[in-house]
């Protein structure tokens, strides 16, 4: 076990003191993002220039048991005020402790202080909160269409698309951080740049937006944690107009997981025009993806099957996509990689060519099926990794999908399907040809009633098209088709 993942089981041990009062996971890693923030900014001796006197975390741990409680309520208030960075400003706004007990303060107070923070290789902030918000994950199977991304999955995306200095990265779907913490962490590897091009990667390079409060307040510590100092991270709706800014345009990589299921509203973005009055996340944010994207740039996106096959806004968009970008990837993801059962995921690797393509950009897309039963365990630990080196490997070393590539045979995990094939198909995406690793029936027992839609959805789409296969062969001239759109 590594000192960072022995810090988290000690820490998440803790949350026992606070379930008996009712606390649930989030607030129990809200409240630890506090608490940690005041321990690091002593750990880097950097609360003269941000911490009032008598609410540093020396104060915090010198006060009697009768008085932590009240000393630490009003560090709460005091710097859920202070102006004196945007990620002191995203981390203590509206800050309010769920504990009431000064004893189970105390005890947390302790155990942060007494934990190691460092080995030899590295500060382990950054390591042991991101592990937080990986079991808060685990334990809380979050809903609402926001699912934590597997770091293995993060980290594999991450490596095929390669970030390279001084490009910019683009999560328009932030959430607590991961791909921006990851990019920076390949664009920083071996970095010999400048002074100058080093604060460019710091302050400029990664670019979000998270529309969650609590979320946001995670994703800064995340960032600070990892020393990132973003001023293009902020709270907003990527569908409205903030996303049609000029701040999030032109990216030379996306890298997204964005929210799946209802919107509870249409977006207001004026320029996604194919996607417009679209009632569901997943569809918009496709569309802000490719319309962001700059020439030459390139960009991985992970969705929900229904955007391989829905009719209608969907079938226009995947229309769009493989005209005017060069789809040239896709990965079926195995399910319950997002500690929700019943979502069938895939992750969309495409790139913008420098200049507006002569007829189609998309040849031929080449889809790998991690989801099938030859495939392995579809869960986050060895298998998967294992079946995504496995993806890398096919993939290539080429970020935008030009490495020469070998199809594995009608029973392999890898094919090509050229575009002509794909309009045969009337554009329709979701192509399977092995087995499943579980059985629909079984998946359905426990999913969610957004998954069971786009199941039967699925099923739909796929009995109109054999009817309207069964009318051409019939050659009947007097049936009229209307095309479900």
């Amino acid at each position: 076990m590594t000192p960072y993942s022995d810090l988290v089981t000690r820490l998440w041990r803790l949350c026992s003191l606070l379930r008996k009062d009712g606390v649930t996971y989030p607030q129990y890693v809200t409240e630890l993002t506090y608490l940690i923030f005041l321990k690091l900014a002593s750990e880097r001796q950097a609360e003269n220039i941000a911490i009032p006197e008598g609410h540093r975390w020396s104060d915090l741990l010198g006060s009697g048991d009768d008085a932590i409680l009240d000393r630490y309520r009003e560090t709460l208030a005091i710097l859920g005020m202070s102006r004196h960075s945007r990620t002191m400003q995203a981390v203590f706004a509206g800050a309010v402790t769920v504990v009431r007990d000064p004893a189970t303060l105390r005890r947390l107070v302790d155990a942060i202080d007494g934990s190691d923070w460092f080995s030899d290789e590295r500060d382990a902030f950054g390591d042991a909160y991101e592990g937080l918000l990986q079991k808060n994950a685990e334990e809380t199977k979050r809903g609402a269409g926001q699912y934590f991304t597997p770091r293995v999955l993060v980290d594999s995306i991450v490596s095929l698309l390669k970030p390279r200095p001084g490009e910019i990265v683009q999560d328009p779907a932030a959430g607590t951080g991961g791909f921006l913490i990851a990019a920076d962490r390949a664009l920083r590897a071996g970095w010999q740049g400048s002074e100058e091009a080093l604060a460019f990667q710091r302050t400029s390079a990664l670019r979000g937006v998270e529309n969650v409060l609590d979320t946001y307040r995670l994703l800064c510590m995340n960032l600070y944690l990892h020393g990132i100092e973003s001023e293009h991270v902020l709270m907003g709706d990527t569908l409205s107009q903030l996303g049609a800014s000029p701040e999030f345009q032109n990216a030379n990589v996306i890298l997204s997981n964005p929210p799946f299921g209802p919107s509870g509203g249409t977006s207001s973005r004026e320029d996604l025009t194919i996607t417009a009055k679209s009632a569901s996340f997943q569809l918009p944010f496709v569309e802000h993806c490719m319309r962001a994207l700059a020439p030459g740039g390139r960009a991985a996106v992970i969705i929900p099957d229904n955007v391989l096959f829905e009719g209608g806004k969907g079938k226009a968009l995947r229309q769009a996509l493989m005209r005017d970008f060069d789809l040239h990837t896709i990965l079926r993801l195995p399910t319950g990689i997002f500690y929700a059962q019943g979502v069938r995921t895939n992750v969309l690797f495409f790139s913008r060519p420098a200049a507006p393509p002569e007829g189609s950009a998309t040849e031929a897309v080449w889809i790998y099926d991690l989801r099938a039963a030859e495939a392995g365990s579809g869960g986050s630990g060895g298998g998967f990794a294992l079946g995504l080196e496995a993806f890398g490997l096919a993939f290539g070393d080429d970020p935008f999908g030009r490495a020469p590539r070998e199809e594995d045979g009608p029973n392999g995990r890898f094919r090509r399907f050229t575009r002509q094939a794909i309009a045969e198909r009337g554009d329709d995406l979701y192509i399977v040809w092995l087995n499943e690793d579980e059985s629909e029936d079984e998946a359905l027992q426990s999913a969610s009633p957004d998954a069971v839609a786009a199941v039967v959805e699925r099923h739909l789409v796929s009995a109109l098209g054999e009817i309207r296969s069964l009318i051409d062969e019939l050659g009947d001239d007097n049936a009229a088709w209307d095309d479900p759109e």
